[in-house]
Protein backbone atom coordinates (compact mmCIF):
# COMPACT_ATOMS: atom_id res chain seq x y z
CA UNK A 1 0.00 0.00 0.00
CA UNK A 2 1.47 3.11 -0.92
CA UNK A 3 1.09 5.91 1.89
CA UNK A 4 1.78 9.91 2.11
CA UNK A 5 0.76 11.94 5.09
CA UNK A 6 0.20 15.52 4.00
CA UNK A 7 0.07 18.43 6.74
CA UNK A 8 0.08 22.04 7.42
CA UNK A 9 3.36 23.22 8.85
CA UNK A 10 4.06 26.03 11.65
CA UNK A 11 5.16 28.41 8.88
CA UNK A 12 1.89 28.34 6.44
CA UNK A 13 3.14 26.01 4.59
CA UNK A 14 2.53 22.29 3.63
CA UNK A 15 4.61 18.99 3.54
CA UNK A 16 4.00 15.53 2.21
CA UNK A 17 5.95 13.19 4.37
CA UNK A 18 6.16 9.20 2.85
CA UNK A 19 6.83 6.18 4.97
CA UNK A 20 10.24 5.73 5.14
CA UNK A 21 10.72 9.72 6.45
CA UNK A 22 11.61 11.22 3.00
CA UNK A 23 9.78 14.65 2.49
CA UNK A 24 8.53 17.38 -0.14
CA UNK A 25 7.55 21.13 0.40
CA UNK A 26 4.35 21.74 -1.48
CA UNK A 27 1.72 25.22 -1.18
CA UNK A 28 1.07 28.01 -4.02
CA UNK A 29 2.83 28.93 -7.06
CA UNK A 30 3.74 31.98 -5.45
CA UNK A 31 5.61 30.10 -2.88
CA UNK A 32 9.01 28.76 -4.23
CA UNK A 33 7.83 25.21 -3.92
CA UNK A 34 6.15 22.80 -5.56
CA UNK A 35 2.23 23.04 -6.31
CA UNK A 36 -0.24 20.03 -5.53
CA UNK A 37 -0.38 20.13 -9.68
CA UNK A 38 3.60 20.21 -10.44
CA UNK A 39 3.70 16.99 -7.82
CA UNK A 40 0.86 15.16 -10.05
CA UNK A 41 3.37 15.58 -13.20
CA UNK A 42 6.39 14.64 -11.52
CA UNK A 43 5.12 12.12 -10.30
CA UNK A 44 3.76 11.17 -14.28
CA UNK A 45 7.68 11.50 -14.62
CA UNK A 46 9.18 10.04 -12.13
CA UNK A 47 6.71 7.12 -12.66
CA UNK A 48 8.22 6.72 -16.15
CA UNK A 49 12.04 7.91 -15.47
CA UNK A 50 12.10 5.13 -13.44
CA UNK A 51 11.11 2.15 -14.87
CA UNK A 52 12.42 2.86 -18.35
CA UNK A 53 15.97 3.50 -16.98
CA UNK A 54 16.77 -0.19 -15.35
CA UNK A 55 14.79 -1.55 -18.50
CA UNK A 56 16.92 -0.15 -21.07
CA UNK A 57 19.70 -0.83 -19.29
CA UNK A 58 18.66 -4.50 -18.44
CA UNK A 59 18.94 -4.76 -22.78
CA UNK A 60 22.44 -3.50 -22.49
CA UNK A 61 21.73 0.20 -23.48
CA UNK A 62 22.85 2.69 -21.34
CA UNK A 63 21.57 6.02 -22.39
CA UNK A 64 23.98 8.94 -22.97
CA UNK A 65 21.43 11.19 -21.10
CA UNK A 66 18.00 10.65 -19.52
CA UNK A 67 15.36 13.12 -19.10
CA UNK A 68 12.24 14.46 -19.47
CA UNK A 69 9.43 17.47 -19.32
CA UNK A 70 5.75 16.28 -18.49
CA UNK A 71 3.14 19.15 -19.08
CA UNK A 72 -0.69 20.15 -19.01
CA UNK A 73 -2.34 23.55 -19.14
CA UNK A 74 -5.44 23.72 -17.21
CA UNK A 75 -9.01 23.21 -19.07
CA UNK A 76 -10.84 24.43 -16.18
CA UNK A 77 -10.05 25.46 -13.39
CA UNK A 78 -10.05 22.35 -11.53
CA UNK A 79 -9.06 19.96 -14.50
CA UNK A 80 -6.25 19.51 -16.62
CA UNK A 81 -6.29 18.49 -20.18
CA UNK A 82 -4.15 16.06 -21.95
CA UNK A 83 -0.40 15.52 -20.25
CA UNK A 84 2.22 15.50 -22.58
CA UNK A 85 5.57 13.07 -21.70
CA UNK A 86 8.26 14.46 -23.44
CA UNK A 87 11.88 12.58 -23.55
CA UNK A 88 14.80 14.55 -24.02
CA UNK A 89 17.63 11.67 -24.76
CA UNK A 90 20.71 11.24 -26.31
CA UNK A 91 21.39 7.93 -27.73
CA UNK A 92 25.05 6.06 -28.10
CA UNK A 93 23.50 4.14 -31.23
CA UNK A 94 20.79 3.13 -33.27
CA UNK A 95 20.32 0.07 -31.58
CA UNK A 96 19.79 1.95 -28.28
CA UNK A 97 17.26 3.81 -30.23
CA UNK A 98 15.27 0.90 -30.70
CA UNK A 99 15.58 -0.24 -27.55
CA UNK A 100 14.43 3.04 -25.71
CA UNK A 101 11.48 3.73 -27.88
CA UNK A 102 9.98 0.38 -27.18
CA UNK A 103 10.76 -0.03 -23.50
CA UNK A 104 9.39 3.82 -23.48
CA UNK A 105 5.95 3.04 -25.52
CA UNK A 106 5.98 -0.27 -22.91
CA UNK A 107 5.77 1.67 -19.85
CA UNK A 108 3.46 4.27 -20.99
CA UNK A 109 0.89 1.59 -22.06
CA UNK A 110 1.89 -0.88 -19.38
CA UNK A 111 4.12 -0.58 -16.10
CA UNK A 112 4.00 3.11 -15.34
CA UNK A 113 1.45 2.78 -12.18
CA UNK A 114 0.75 6.73 -11.99
CA UNK A 115 0.21 6.73 -15.68
CA UNK A 116 -2.13 3.89 -16.14
CA UNK A 117 -4.47 5.64 -13.08
CA UNK A 118 -4.52 9.26 -14.37
CA UNK A 119 -5.92 6.92 -18.58
CA UNK A 120 -8.64 4.64 -16.50
CA UNK A 121 -9.59 7.60 -13.92
CA UNK A 122 -8.52 5.69 -10.41
CA UNK A 123 -11.46 6.31 -7.98
CA UNK A 124 -10.66 8.58 -5.32
CA UNK A 125 -12.63 8.13 -1.92
CA UNK A 126 -12.97 10.81 0.92
CA UNK A 127 -13.13 9.96 4.49
CA UNK A 128 -14.00 12.69 7.08
CA UNK A 129 -13.73 11.20 11.25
Amino acid sequence: MANVRVERTEDGGFLATNARGAQVRMGGAEDGVFTPVELLLAALGGCHIVTVEPLTAKRGQRLVRLAMEVSADKVEPNRLGPVTVRYDVELPSEEADEVFRAVAHRVHEKYCTVGRSLEEGTEVRLEIP
